[in-house]
């Protein structure tokens, strides 16, 4: 099976000899388009280094947080199973894949990155399901029943979005693995499960404890 063009040529314009497979994620039977496992076995040179850092390539990656979140949305399918669901930050567009394949009427994958749309639509394609695009969280209407989100608070800064979920949404399902002291009044942690990025970044331990938070808007 041939990569997409565009995103292959995006991942080699920042790794030359970098690779997109079709990969099985773990204990699912979702598949994404990843940078393949064997070019992450290598130093990368300053150049490489800087441009990778300047524009990483989170879409060709599945996060811990992803993968967590697409996996309890396949146990659970009642959380989605005939709603309207935005992926905030969607990345691979993984946990909007796992929604649409739980049975959701609606599913919008939403990022900023144009890259990330063009991998959310080979994955959808890769998987067999329709999903909607959006490049602009704020120009979407308050007209969801569940935001989904995963990996985006890594960066502090994006903490207040998470009051911003629910002028969206009537409900918010937040994965995440990087904040330690989660604390808001309206998030309630529902489960930490273990897991890890894949293809796997040796990531240290504290990063394969993903935590589920959930809140209701008032």
């Amino acid at each position: 099976m041939k990569a997409p063009i565009m995103l292959q040529a995006a991942l080699s314009e920042l790794l030359g000899d970098a690779q997109l497979v079709a990969e099985t994620l773990p204990g699912t039977t979702l598949k994404l388009w990843l940078i393949d496992a064997a070019n992450m076995d290598r130093a990368f040179s300053p150049e490489e280094t800087r441009r990778i850092l300047e524009e990483p390539p989170y879409w060709s990656f599945c996060w811990a947080s992803g993968l967590v979140l697409a996996r309890w949305l396949a146990e659970r399918p009642e959380w989605v199973r005939g709603e309207r669901v935005l992926d905030f930050g969607a990345g691979s567009g993984v946990a909007a894949i796992a929604a649409a394949k739980a049975g959701a009427a609606e599913v919008v994958a939403c990022d900023l990155d144009p890259l990330a749309i063009a991998a959310c639509r080979a994955n959808a394609e890769l998987n067999g399901v329709e999903l909607s695009y959006s490049l602009d969280f704020f120009a979407e209407a308050d007209r969801f029943d569940l935001i989904i989100v995963a990996d985006v608070l890594y960066d502090r800064a994006n903490l207040p979005l998470l009051d911003q979920f629910l002028t969206r949404g009537k409900h918010a399902l937040v994965a995440d693995s990087r904040v330690r002291d989660f604390q808001h009044p309206l998030y309630q942690r529902l489960d930490i499960v273990e897991a890890c990025t894949w293809p796997d970044l040796a990531e240290p331990a504290e990063f394969r404890h993903v935590s589920l938070y959930h809140a209701s808007r008032n």
